[in-house]
């Protein structure tokens, strides 16, 4: 499975300096650190939430959890819900496990835990099982404009 192109067109026409990392296939952002032996803290996890009534993506390090009390508090909302699998599918017409952190590809918008605002780069999905992506934590922030707040938990 190839790179989806309107991630690596995004990408590009937004002047981003990135690395394509292929890897062996893998399911989790978790696993992508052991098959990469690097630390988990460097490697963002992608998850979709339902916060109040709309959609969002939400990045955290792969060695944490999302704390849905403290993102509740942080963000002033009312109600958060991790998706299940099968309607990420259907909402963003990709496989589970292979979402991006662009927001914007999918008109959504992005909270990103504070905690991986200490890397200088951090890897993320880039939208298959088999490739990643080398990213500077400060092109992530400009390039999504992310709500930032400490929400995570370690594992």
């Amino acid at each position: 499975m190839a790179i989806p192109k309107k991630v690596l067109n995004y990408l590009k026409k937004n002047k981003i300096k990135f690395e394509i990392i292929p890897h062996r296939t893998v399911y989790t952002a978790y696993d992508l650190s052991q098959t990469l032996k690097v630390k988990p803290n460097i490697i963002g996890k992608t998850l979709l939430l339902k916060v109040d009534k709309n959609y969002a993506l939400v990045i955290t390090a792969a060695n944490k959890n999302i704390d849905l009390k403290k993102f509740k508090k942080v963000f002033k909302v009312k109600q958060v819900k991790i998706i299940k699998e099968n309607l990420i599918k259907k909402l963003l017409k990709i496989k589970p496990g292979t979402q991006t952190p662009f927001g914007n590809l999918y008109k959504l918008p992005v909270y990103l835990d504070k905690s991986l605002l200490k890397q200088k780069k951090i890897i993320i999905s880039a939208g298959t099982y088999n490739d990643a992506i080398k990213i500077g934590v400060k092109s992530l922030v400009k390039l999504e404009n992310p709500r930032i707040g400490s929400f995570s938990k370690k594992k």
